[in-house]
């Protein structure tokens, strides 16, 4: 077991900065790379654009973590070395770690593999472009799907989604299916728009921040800052997570001396659910609130619909049953209320903890009710905050990218090159793996990510991949996906990093904000821009079938022209190349309570308390991201915030280990109902609620079961059933 950091952030993060710094090249090289005018390739939280990298959208600068020093330490590795795939076979492609494949270099050829082979080959770019485009015209639209990841740009992902429709299917979705669809999908059935209701500037002026089933300690660090900032001005911050985290503790942010010399207190108030017990946990509150009688009546009854149903919902719930099934206790909740109730300017915040279940829709509508219940929705310094991952996930959604488009969008693309579009229902990227282990679907087309390992039930994944001809790879660096996601012809093709871009692009933070990245220096001679490569691929495919010239579209002021001609909120990207006027879309934004739905008012649901799931000798396991890890990609084996130095782990209550019979660092197997993995480390761990476990993602994928939200279709990585059994005495293991 590694050395744990008792707070986040401080001397270790600044020592890692220079070590990677180091491993770039240098410190003065990693300085400029980062400082240069392109958004932060990492997540959501949005850095970077015009003002320069490390300057966030409040203009403070520096204002950069460990991700974006990640990410760009890894786009700045040298080029894979051309012995590397003639020395590796598959097979031993496979045995390396997420970490190992991330650390061969960059993608720098294009790359070949047919079924039966075992070893990849480099071709040419024209041998590769052909290869897509024959095997396009060789098989119905019908039979494909496209999978868009959310590094890539606004340009690229529009130009992709509109050559698939016009190519003939709506078989096209995004890496949000497997993170914050329910955000959307819920957030969307309340208040009619499925993104952030504030800016970054209204968060710093909160004096209460709900940071619901999320670990932005380690997943999105500059968020520590704004939270930092909340407490300085005496403001609260209520965690709830089952998981007691290092991070959201304490933390030391680097760039403010007096937090990286003394820390700050993060938590006003940490409160542990069972896992899967957040949806009675808020109802809870909610139900708290209506006893206190602390409502915004004007809101409630002016401005949103369905009020009366859920407040009688509210009064009928018994608290036996809400303390049941949340396991917190009705004091608990009542304190959590009584800061509610006293707040003036609240901020509800959630991550994949809230999405990544079964009920995870219902879960985001209760945090959107109980936040119109005080008016927290519709006026400034106040709202509801998906804290969503990808730096432009957010963005693609915006180009289109979902099976359906809006009806907006169809009918000014339609209109504008007199076209008809497909009205096919289109698959969600679970029904795409489904219909691709069915054999109905016979090529699928990446454009970034990795999608085999972002799928739960690991092993179905595979095999659902296994059977499609072919499948074409868009990437910087090596994944999983490259090793265990083969079909029957697999090709990677390398391309440009976005600061590596010969063109501008542009991407859309997560509080809908809108930034141009200027590109810059290629670092290695063989990859291409994602919008040259599709661009190639729609005009050999679709050359003379479209009124659309495809050759025109390989330049991106041209894509962005007709972005803004045909996605609403986005008209000023047809000036933005001249204008260099980054800026937030427009309706997004809530400073006043009018709410983008058919009546103009807020829609409040009811939903019914879940039982949680679980019985005897079992118990509740969430996969987790590590410090050292961004979504797929791990940096670092090590996740020192939570005392790991291996990831082959399972994370449990040391009260539950005793329960069981079993051994602290023995080796034990990990079965859920599909799967099992054996010659795991069973480490004691206090933080983790008794009765519940962690694991890491995606290497804990195996055991997740494809159990969706049946509404946004999300699969529940964070709420399923493990059982632990003993191996063996030989699997005792010194510490």
């Amino acid at each position: 077991m590694t050395r744990r950091v008792k707070s986040g952030g401080g001397w270790f993060a600044i020592r890692y900065a220079v070590r990677k710094a180091r491993e770039a090249g240098g410190f003065w090289k990693f300085y400029k790379a980062l400082r240069s005018k392109n958004a932060c390739k990492t997540c959501a939280l949005g850095m970077g654009g015009q003002r320069g990298g490390m300057v966030n959208e409040r203009g403070h600068f520096p204002s950069v973590c460990k991700k974006a020093m990640q990410a760009m330490a890894a786009d700045m590795q040298n080029a894979i070395p051309d012995a590397f795939f003639r020395n590796n076979t598959i097979a031993q492609l496979r045995e390396l770690s997420p970490r190992e494949l991330e650390n061969s270099g960059r993608l720098n050829q294009p790359l070949l593999l047919r079924r039966g082979e075992d070893h990849y080959r480099p071709i040419s770019w024209d041998e590769a472009l052909r290869t897509v485009s024959r095997r396009l015209k060789a098989i119905t639209p019908e039979e494909t799907f496209w999978y868009f990841s959310g590094r890539s740009s606004n340009e690229a992902g529009f130009l992709l989604q509109l050559f698939a429709r016009l190519y003939g299917t709506n078989n096209i979705n995004n890496c949000s299916y497997y993170c914050h669809q329910a955000s959307g999908v819920g957030l969307t059935s309340v208040i009619g728009t499925g993104t952030a209701t504030l800016q970054l500037n209204d968060v710093e002026h909160a004096d209460l921040v709900f940071l619901i089933g999320g670990n932005p300690a380690s997943n999105h660090p500059r968020f520590m800052s704004t939270l930092k900032n909340v407490r300085r001005r005496g403001g609260k911050v209520i965690v709830i997570n089952p998981v007691r985290e290092t991070g959201l503790i304490h933390f030391k942010v680097p760039s403010d001396l007096r937090s990286l010399l003394f820390g700050t207190p993060i938590a006003s108030q940490y409160v542990q659910p069972h896992i899967g017990g957040d949806l009675a946990l808020l109802s809870g509150i909610a139900k708290r609130i209506v006893e206190m009688g602390c409502l915004d009546l004007n809101i409630l009854q002016k401005h949103c619909t369905g009020w009366p149903e859920l407040k009688d919902h509210l009064q009928k719930i018994e608290w036996k049953d809400i303390v049941r099934k949340s396991g917190v206790s009705k004091r608990e909740i009542d304190i959590i209320a009584e800061s509610y109730a006293s707040a003036n300017n609240v901020v509800f915040s959630w991550t994949m903890g809230i999405t990544h279940h079964v009920h995870g829709v219902q879960n985001v509508q209760i945090i959107a009710a109980l936040a119109l219940m005080r008016g927290m929705v519709g006026r400034p310094h106040a709202g509801l905050l998906p804290i969503r991952g990808h730096s432009n996930v957010q963005g693609i959604g915006s180009m289109g990218v979902t099976p359906q488009l809006k009806e907006t969008i169809l009918s000014r693309i339609q209109s504008k090159f007199n076209i008809q579009l497909p009205t096919t229902p289109g698959l969600d990227t679970l029904g795409c793996m489904e219909e691709s282990y069915r054999e109905n679907i016979r090529f699928a087309f990446c454009l970034g990510g990795n999608l085999y390992g972002s799928n739960p039930d690991a092993l179905y994944a595979s095999k659902a991949l296994s059977k499609l001809e072919s499948i074409v790879y868009l990437n910087t660096t090596l994944n999983t996906g490259h090793a265990h996601g083969l079909a029957g012809e697999t090709l990677i093709l390398p391309v440009l990093a976005r600061d590596e871009e010969p063109q501008a692009s542009t991407q859309e933070s997560m509080f809908n904000f809108v930034r141009l990245s200027e590109g810059g220096p290629v670092r290695h001679p063989g990859p291409k821009s994602e919008v040259e490569v599709v661009s190639a691929i729609a005009h050999e495919v679709l050359d003379g079938n479209t009124p659309i010239d495809w050759k025109h579209l390989r330049d991106t002021g041209n894509i962005r022209e007709l972005i803004a001609a045909t996605v609403p909120g986005f008209e000023k990207l047809h000036d933005i190349s001249t204008s260099r006027e980054e800026f937030h879309i427009t309706g997004r934004v809530l400073h006043r309570p009018h709410f983008a739905t058919d009546s103009g008012k807020a829609n409040l649901t009811v939903a019914e308390l879940p039982e949680l799931i679980g019985g005897d000798r079992e118990l509740r396991l969430m996969t987790v991201r590590s410090e050292g890890q961004f979504n797929t990609v791990v940096y670092e084996e090590a996740d020192i915030y939570r005392g790991q130095e291996t990831r082959d782990v399972i994370l449990v209550h040391p009260d539950d280990i005793a329960a069981l019979g079993l051994e602290a660092d023995s080796r034990v197997k990990v079965c859920s109902d599909i799967a099992a993995m054996e010659n795991i480390l069973l480490r004691a761990f206090e933080e983790i609620r008794p009765g519940n476990a962690l694991m890491y993602f995606p290497e804990a994928n195996v055991l997740v079961p494809r159990s969706i939200d049946p509404i946004s279709k999300t699969p529940a990585f964070k709420s399923l059933i493990v059982r632990i059994e003993p191996m063996s005495a030989e699997g005792r293991v010194a510490v």
